[in-house]
């Protein structure tokens, strides 16, 4: 890494080059967010939003998946109150939108009204949708109306009807009744919680990696859901039981040492190992990298400026390339592209959505460090020659 210069030209040229990144993080947000919030603020997202998708019943679900999952992404950056003139005005028009979008996903008589009754799936996109609102309780709870607040309870109490699959699905249940708690529901579930937390510590197999299940997947699920909702539920709900709050640190350990994995697996040209299902979540599988970055707490291995050019790089091979979105604006199945075979039977056009979450350190003041500084990410420093330390597992 170069040294500042007297005249401090280095680090106006570092300085430059986070600017640059932050401007083209705001532009990539408002291109994914604008067509689903527009769309469901005015009660039309199901008839605009097309449903890309080789499944036979995802019309069911598809919208919750997009406005569920991009919230749980740009949550913490519609809670902020930071940026230049341009920026604040883009977070005033976006709040607004997402407020009527709640409105009328949970209001009964719009055209728009959620399905969380029918079906497995809203299982999911419901507790992503807690997820955002534990992130940006401001924003998508307490500034809400009454009748809205009462409105997403009633609809997030009727996946309680059907019980999640024996993997990482005991999160979302997890998820959903920590979502009850943070927001004064005196039912919220303690042992739907407790399932999902210390059935996951049965299933951690070790170097900071959870199976998904009983078996070992290798595909970035622990970074789509299990990592970063186990973090923020016993972050939220910890201090309520002692068995909990002690696993806030180990939970966190973990998660800071697959995070250095996640880093490392960015190559210098921005690409990463397409392994695994639902690989159309793109950026999404960075999530639990992202959230560590925004919450201040990165491992000491990884500076928060090569974090931010390692998901910059990423987000402009998976975000910034042709026929990603369609003439519309929506998002197509792929990674790099349009690439319709990567979609599994329950991908859609809402599912891919996912892809928001790594935009979670635009919550981070332009004058934080993450944006300011340039350092060259693991893969760039190591491919190119420069001495660098060497990686080690976790124990135990």
């Amino acid at each position: 890494m170069e040294h500042t210069k007297l005249d401090g030209s280095v680090t106006m040229q570092a300085n430059n080059e986070g600017a640059q990144d932050r401007e083209f993080w705001l532009k990539s947000l408002e291109r994914l967010s604008r067509p689903v919030l527009e769309a469901l603020a005015e009660d039309r997202l199901r008839e605009r939003m097309p449903i890309e998708s080789s499944g036979s019943d995802r019309a069911l679900y598809t919208h919750l998946e997009a406005i569920g999952r991009l919230l749980c992404g740009i949550a913490p950056w519609l809670d902020a109150n930071h940026g230049d003139s341009q920026e604040q005005a883009l977070r005033a028009e976006f709040r607004e939108l997402t407020t009527k979008a709640l409105e009328h996903a949970f209001d009964p008589t719009a055209k728009d009204y959620m399905n969380l009754a029918k079906g497995y799936q809203p299982i999911v996109d419901a507790a992503f949708l807690c997820q955002a609102i534990l992130r940006a309780p401001n924003t998508l709870w307490h500034e809400q109306r009454e009748q809205v607040k009462t409105n997403i309870i009633h609809g997030i109490k009727q996946t309680r009807t059907r019980k999640p699959y024996f993997n990482n699905w005991l999160l979302f249940s997890g998820m959903m009744e920590t979502m009850l708690y943070h927001c004064g529901e005196s039912d919220w579930d303690p042992m739907r919680i407790d399932y999902g937390i210390k059935q996951h510590e049965q299933w951690y197999v070790g170097d900071g990696v959870y199976g998904d299940g009983i078996h070992y997947h290798a595909d970035y699920y622990n970074s789509f859901v299990i990592q970063p909702m186990l973090l923020d539920m016993v972050e939220t709900v910890g201090q309520e039981y002692p068995d909990w709050s002690k696993r806030y640190e180990v939970i966190k350990g973990r998660a800071q040492r697959y995070a250095e994995q996640l880093e490392r697996m960015i190559s210098p040209e921005g690409t990463f190992p397409p392994l695994g299902r639902s690989i159309a979540y793109r950026t999404g599988a960075f999530q639990l990298l992202a959230q560590l970055a925004w919450k201040g707490q990165l491992p000491e291995s990884l500076q928060p400026a090569q974090v931010r050019g390692a998901l910059t790089a990423v987000m402009k091979r998976c975000l910034d390339v042709p026929n990603t979105y369609d003439e519309q604006g929506w998002l197509r199945i792929g990674l790099s592209g349009h690439q319709p075979s990567l979609g599994e039977e329950y991908i859609s056009t809402g599912s891919l959505y996912l892809c928001s979450t790594v935009l979670l350190p635009l919550a981070l003041s332009p004058e934080d460090s993450y944006w300011n500084g340039t350092e060259p990410w693991t893969s760039k420093r190591l491919w190119s020659g420069t001495d660098s330390a060497a990686d080690h597992a976790l124990y135990p």
